[in-house]
């Protein structure tokens, strides 16, 4: 054991690249004794729906899938004609890191709209939303929206609201990609339901994976009419689990004791921390506010590639020299330190 634990890196690549909660460890041993009903008849599903219903302040439908690809593409395919287009941000997850999963999968059209720092507005929803009966073109049905975003900015509840009531004007359902929704929520300080149901968002993806879960998500039908076919896409997209409690323990594990927000919270605490530690060395530029758990900043020539020689993490636009680095639930803050102080070193090479 001792090698395998050698072999750990400190990584600022993906919040991806984190190990389980070991609360979330222990809820998964905790069912695994005994046997369930598979496919979702078990007394953790049905658990996660009750908790779901509580976290929403309404009715809804719970479709745990294995992960948030599954969890975007059949969630969007549920909300969609056969004609169907979705408008998203070009930097939207389902439009740049999903393999054309949308598209291929799907069967859907995706319309990526152009913004400085990943969030759509009413005025930039506009831009693609039109054409409503033109036979030539994809019909314009859901606006996706991610949260926290790509560039890791956040959406207010008041941004929310405003793209539902514009999108459902428009006769266009909302659907939010919610990978690092406990992110949002552990910024913004509100009742996750304020940015969300109470908001007008129609068809949730519920993130786990990226906040301390082995693997999985939900597929959250906030506004059940607004998705149809479900019970039989999740199927038919090879995203139904027939140990399904071992996904819905997980997530029930991180809304137990508010695991989900401590976690976030920590993780947007150490971002803050590396930013308010990078940001005045000289050279180095930040280029979006950091409100959840990642960076984004530039760097001279260089530096990244030598930075990465010790330390994991992605290049965000390679030809401008930017750089994302993005903490987890368990960073620490010698992490940080001792990364802060290696980019120190580099910088004055």
């Amino acid at each position: 054991m001792e090698a395998l634990h050698d072999r750990s890196i400190i990584s600022f690549a993906s919040d991806n690249y984190s190990g389980v909660h070991p609360e979330v460890l222990a809820a998964l041993a905790a069912a695994n004794g005994g046997h369930q009903v598979a496919y979702g008849e078990d007394i953790y599903t049905a658990e996660l729906k009750q908790a779901m219903n509580a976290m929403f302040g309404r009715e809804v439908e719970v479709f745990p899938v294995f992960n948030g690809t599954g969890a975007n593409v059949v969630g969007l395919q549920s909300m969609l004609p056969r004609w169907g287009a979705v408008v998203c941000a070009a930097t939207a997850h389902i439009n740049l890191d999903e393999n054309a999963a949308p598209e291929r999968v799907g069967g859907m059209k995706l319309l990526a709209v152009p913004t400085p720092d990943g969030k759509l507005t009413p005025a930039l929803i506009d831009r693609e939303a039109w054409g409503f009966g033109d036979e030539h073109r994809a019909q314009p049905a859901v606006v996706s929206i991610t949260q926290t975003t790509e560039l890791g900015t956040c959406y207010t509840p008041q941004e929310v609201r405003e793209i539902c009531r514009h999108a459902h004007a428009l006769g266009m359902k909302v659907h939010m990609d919610g990978a690092r929704l406990a992110n949002a929520a552990a910024h913004l300080g509100v009742p996750v339901r304020e940015f969300t149901s109470d908001a007008g968002v129609d068809v949730l993806s519920f993130g786990g994976t990226k906040n301390g879960i082995l693997f999985g998500e939900a597929i959250v039908a906030l506004n059940p009419a607004a998705a149809d076919g479900l019970i039989y896409l999740r199927k038919m997209n090879m995203q139904l689990s027939s140990k399904m409690r071992f996904i819905s323990v997980q997530l029930l594990a991180l809304l137990a004791d508010g695991l989900w927000l401590r976690s976030a919270g920590h993780a947007n605490a150490m971002a803050a921390l590396l930013r308010a530690g990078v940001e005045h060395l000289p050279g180095v530029q930040c280029t979006q506010p950091t409100e959840a758990n990642g960076v984004f900043a530039l760097l001279p020539p260089g530096v990244a590639a030598r930075l990465r020689e010790k330390f994991r993490f992605y290049d965000w636009d390679a030809a401008a020299g930017e750089v994302r680095w993005m903490c987890s639930f368990d960073t620490t803050e010698a992490d940080i330190a001792a990364f802060v102080a290696a980019l120190q070193q580099e910088l004055a090479l």
